[in-house]
């Protein structure tokens, strides 16, 4: 199966701005306030669990995202039932101590396609992507041109294999029509700091052959709005 459709939930506050470095603070707070419901808003297990695990590593299903100054929730899959479940209980924010009334949000919910597509599409990353985890950094530092931008390729195809196969696509790389493609175009690397780490982070945009959800993330950070990207007209 290289297609399938995958329900999708948005949910925004309008009349809210933040700062796109507020992201992280969202899902501090959405995690707190739910975090009887599930682990899915906050990717950690419970304390109790007997299995030793405490941290989910898989794609994030829910992700928290600063887009246009708008705090912006995107579930994905079991992710997206949850946020419709929550929705009406949403009633303010607090971020650092000031308390943003909830006058008015907004909800989508929606089925998309997912998959490798007959036709090539172009997407931008709204927010940086961190294209380099710690054993793929040095080798980019340590990198001509050619090197640095065939690692990042790779990478992107990686943060894409992640998504799809979070949702049960598999893509058998001996089979052409299988093969992913991708063109990646980036901006000069930008650092930025995260919880006291610099990461190396991307814009630009890549274009492919597989179909993508708007507003989701790729990459490191994904759910906390790291790699938002968008389809470009």
């Amino acid at each position: 199966m290289t297609t399938t459709k995958i329900p999708i939930t948005t949910i925004t506050f309008p009349e809210i701005a933040l700062r796109v470095r507020d992201a992280h603070k969202l899902r501090g707070y959405f995690g707190r306030l739910f975090q009887e419901h599930s682990p899915l808003l906050h990717n950690h297990f419970d304390d109790t669990a007997t299995d030793g695990q405490r941290y989910r590593y898989a794609y994030p299903l829910v992700q928290y995202k600063v887009l246009k100054k708008t705090p912006t929730l995107v579930g994905l899959g079991e992710g997206a039932e949850l946020l419709v479940q929550l929705f009406l209980r949403i009633k303010e924010i607090k971020l650092d101590g000031i308390l943003y009334p909830v006058q008015s949000k907004h909800i989508r919910h929606e089925q998309v396609s997912i998959g490798l597509s007959d036709d090539l599409n172009t997407y931008r990353y709204d927010t940086l992507w961190l294209g380099l985890n710690q054993k793929n950094h040095r080798a980019y530092q340590q990198a001509n041109e050619l090197e640095q931008a065939t690692i990042l390729k790779n990478t992107a195809v990686a943060n894409i294999l992640t998504f799809v196969e979070a949702f049960g696509l598999k893509f058998d790389k001996a089979i052409p029509e299988h093969r992913i493609m991708l063109k990646l175009r980036t901006t000069v690397p930008a650092i930025t700091k995260f919880k006291n780490v610099e990461f190396m982070g991307f814009g630009g945009q890549f274009t492919t052959n597989v179909r993508l959800p708007n507003d989701i993330g790729l990459g490191k950070q994904a759910a906390r709005g790291f790699g938002t990207i968008s389809l470009m007209d």
